[in-house]
Parts: C-alpha cells; structure tokens; sequence
C-alpha cells in the first residue's frame, strides 16, 4: 500500500494482498485516521454457493513465505518462512503463531503482541511467495487422492499468483469417471478458525453455459467429494468424455466381454487418434469392446447389451444401451463410453428376424468372416471364410455346388459346435429357393460343419471300385473295372452302360 498519510512506501509484494493493522494504547492519531478501512467477511454458511464466498481471502500456513513490516522500525521488519507448526519467531516478542490466519488476522495478532512493548505499532503483514495447496479428492475420479498443487506465476512487470481451480484439481486426479455426478461435486473448506463450509458446485452447468462461478478457486486444505450418479444419461456420459476432466481418451480401460460374442474375456480397449491399429481407433466404447472379442453371433441381442459398472463407493451401476437403434438411427450415445471395471454382457436373442440378419451382419461390431467347412460331394469342398450373415444354401453354392450323378441332392448334415462344448448333428432338408429359415435354410454359426452325402449309387460304385482297385475311387474309377463286373453291373440295372 502506498500514500495513506504515511511518509515514505511500502514496496508491493509478489502477493497482490497487503494488510495493515493499527493497535492503540492511547487516544487515536490523526494520520492514522485517514487509513482506510478493511472490510471484515463474516464465515460462510454451510452449503454456501460460490457466489456466497468471500473473493481474495487467503489462510497463512507452513510453508508461506511472509514480510513483516514495522513502521519506522527496520530492525524489527523482515521476511519469514512459515514453519509446519505456523509459529514464527519475531525480534522482542518471540514466538508467535498465524496458522490458518488471513493477511488481516496475522497482522491484528502480531500488533497486539508488540502493543506490550510498542505505544503505536503499525504493522504490515504481506504475502511474498505462496506455499503449494494441498488438496484432498476422493469419490468418482479415476485417481482419488492427496494432491500438492503449486500456484501459477502471472505475467508482466510486477507478477501475481494464480490459484488453481476445481476443474484443474479433478484434471490432476486423471478426471472424473464415467459414473460421476457432476452436478453435486462437493467442495469442503475449513476457513481459519471458523466452522466448515460444504458449497455444491454444478459442473454440468459450467460445460453448458460457461458459469465460471461453478469452477471456484480452491485454497489449502480443501477436500473435493465427486458422488455417484444415480441414474445414468447416456448423451450427458458421452458430453462427459469430452471434457478435459475426463479420462483421456487414449488411456486405457480394462473391460470384460461376455455373452452371444465369438471371444469372451478380458480385454483392454483403448481410444486415440493413430490409423497403425483398429484398437486404438476412435473412442473406447462398447463396440470398439466387442470388436475386440471377435464381433457378436448370429444370436446376439443388440437391443439390450447391458453394462454392469462397479462404482467408486463399492456398489454397481447396471444399465442397458441398445446397439440396434445406433444402427437404425445412427444415435451414437447408444455406443457408450466405457470405464475399467466394466463388465459388457451381449445377451441371447430369443428369436432371430430373418430381415435383420443382413443389418446385423453389415455392422462394425460384427466379426467380418466366419470359417465354415463344407466336405462331401460338392466342387470345392474345404474350410470357407465367409461373411457372417450367410446361409446354408449360400454355403453350398461358395464351395461349388453339388456333384452331379454323385451328391445326395435333397438333404446335407450339419454339424455344429454348441456353446455349451456339446456337438449337434441334424438332416437339414434342402431347397435352393427358400429364403433364410432355420428349418431348412438356416444361417451358418462359426466352426459349421456341412456334410452332403453320396448318392446310394454313388457308394455302390465307389465300394467295388474300392474292391477292385482300393487306390481308385469315384466315378473315374470305373473305367478301371474288368469288362465282367461292369458287364454284370449292368445286367442288374445297377449301372447303365451305354453302347
């Protein structure tokens, strides 16, 4: 402070706070009475708002670093470094304690002390250099715990301090995670000697109008409660994963996936921005999961994909997102963004919709082939990669067709591996003009097994071309046959040779 009546200044600290106080022990001095008065915050109520809050008050604790001006005596003046304990020690009146003082309050107490000693001490208390803050963050945050955090330095000729605000404390404890309610974010404060404050703050309403009065700035010694949502939003969780007190997007969660996908397991998915790998693509959602566990089954139901979110206070969110209306209607907040602790459960569809198939099987959670095996009496019998959303028939056609003259046309066997380990084996009715059915024109699962038997002719001929030459077999391998036997064949009307 500077001019007031008084004959030379006080330089300006760092701080830009400078306190006087005045203790008379006779009558009141005509210079003094010019001062001007400094205006005395009564305690905050409890559950104040911020707008509630005294602006600019300050608590000295150890680790400030103080000056204490003695008017007209230098020898009394200097700086001190606030200990642990908050007692400083001061030329003639020894030991004396600030903690949890403000500016004014250190400088009241440092003037009634020298009053035994001094007929008119004027006393400046000013603050040189700020201690770190010590912040305490605990509830839905992805690191709950003790934090230090320094005071930024200003700019320009004569800097100041800039305190750190609840939106940096929460992006210093890797952000809130996905189950926070950020709309009663709790701010518990101890001012001085006073009774604890509680202010709720609104962050929701500081993403959606920039209130800045919800982002309050912190002092030393707050503790900061993120609570649990209640319910979930899946377009305000999706908005959350925007922020910057959000867990970065690239950091990565581990999830479970279980239910009608190709792998259940454990798996990590991971978000950001690189083209190198599918799994680092995008958002870490719930469909960039079941990618990673190979894509959903033919009998997934994508309506009500449930997850199961374990909270920070040891109890469960459980919640459904509907993956078909993110197809239909492209509503991206379906495709939730997911948390470590996550447990993604695909349900069993209880029927199948033959016009969905074709959907499903064009989506990007889908697995993009599925491995079939055809064997028997087709044109390319072998192990098929085909698309997920194919047919038996569809099959049968891949791999070439039936044999003619050789393959059992009306009816294959298909072979499955069950879910459950078991393996199943049914006569499958064939008609290349019926559309999906799962009577006689099912759709192929994974690991499918077609089997399209030989004709009763087809075996009699391959039994004595076996017979009589067993390293030939197939229709061929009648040529190989002595003049008699197919002679004989013939006669019985087994075979038809023609002349």
């Amino acid at each position: 402070m500077v001019g007031a009546g008084f004959p030379k200044p006080i330089t300006q600290p760092v701080a830009a706070l400078t306190v006087m106080a005045f203790m008379a022990t006779s009558g009141p001095s005509p210079v003094l009475a010019q001062l001007p008065t400094v205006p005395k915050y009564p305690p905050a109520p409890p559950n104040a708002t911020p707008a509630q809050q005294p602006s600019g008050t300050y608590t000295l604790g150890g680790g400030d670093n103080i000056r204490i001006d003695v008017f007209d005596l230098p020898q009394f003046s200097g700086e001190y470094q606030i200990p642990a304990g908050g007692a400083i020690q001061l030329p003639l009146i020894g030991s004396i304690s600030v903690q949890g003082m403000t500016l004014e309050e250190a400088a009241n107490a440092v003037s009634a002390a020298y009053s035994r000693f001094l007929k008119r001490p004027l006393i400046t208390v000013s603050l040189q250099a700020t201690r770190p803050l010590n912040i305490w963050i605990s509830g839905e945050v992805n690191r709950p715990g003790s934090y230090s955090i320094p005071l930024a330095s200003g700019g320009g000729n004569r800097p100041s301090v800039q305190f750190p605000t609840l939106v940096q404390a929460l992006e210093k404890a890797l952000g809130v995670t996905q189950a926070a309610d950020i709309r009663r974010v709790q701010l518990r404060r101890q001012p001085g000697l006073g009774p604890q404050q509680v202010i709720t703050l609104d962050l929701q309403q500081y993403l959606q109008t920039g209130n800045l009065t919800q982002d309050i700035t912190l002092r030393d010694g707050d503790t900061i409660f993120v609570p649990t949502a209640t319910s979930v939003n899946l377009a305000q969780a999706r908005q959350l994963a925007d922020t910057s007190f959000a867990a970065p997007a690239e950091q990565p969660r581990n999830v479970a996936v279980v239910g009608e996908v190709s792998r259940p397991g454990n798996y990590v998915v991971q978000g950001g921005n690189t083209t190198v790998d599918i799994k680092n693509v995008g958002l870490p959602t719930v469909t960039r999961a079941i990618q990673l566990a190979g894509g959903i089954k033919p009998l997934a139901n994508i309506r009500q994909v449930q997850i199961r979110r374990p909270t920070k206070a040891g109890a469960e969110q459980i919640f459904n997102v509907d993956l078909w209306q993110l197809l239909q209607t492209g509503d991206v907040n379906q495709d939730t963004i997911l948390q470590s602790g996550d447990t993604i459960l695909v349900p069993t569809a209880t029927a199948v919709n033959p016009a969905e198939i074709t959907q499903l099987a064009e989506a990007s959670f889908s697995p993009p082939v599925i491995q079939v095996s055809v064997v028997g009496e087709v044109r390319g019998p072998g192990v098929l990669r085909v698309p997920p959303n194919t047919t038996l028939n569809q099959a049968l056609l891949t791999a070439g067709g039936f044999l003619p003259g050789r393959a059992q046309r009306d009816s294959v066997e298909l072979i499955r591996l069950n879910f459950d380990g078991t393996v199943s084996k049914r006569t499958v009715e064939i008609d290349l003009a019926q559309g999906i059915n799962e009577g006689t024109n099912p759709v192929m699962r994974n690991n499918d097994i077609i089997v399209v038997r030989r004709t009763g002719m087809t075996r009699f001929v391959d039994n004595v071309n076996t017979a009589v030459n067993p390293t030939a077999s197939g229709v061929l391998a009648l040529f190989s046959i002595p003049n008699v036997v197919l002679g004989l064949l013939n006669t019985l009307g087994i075979i038809k040779l023609n002349n």
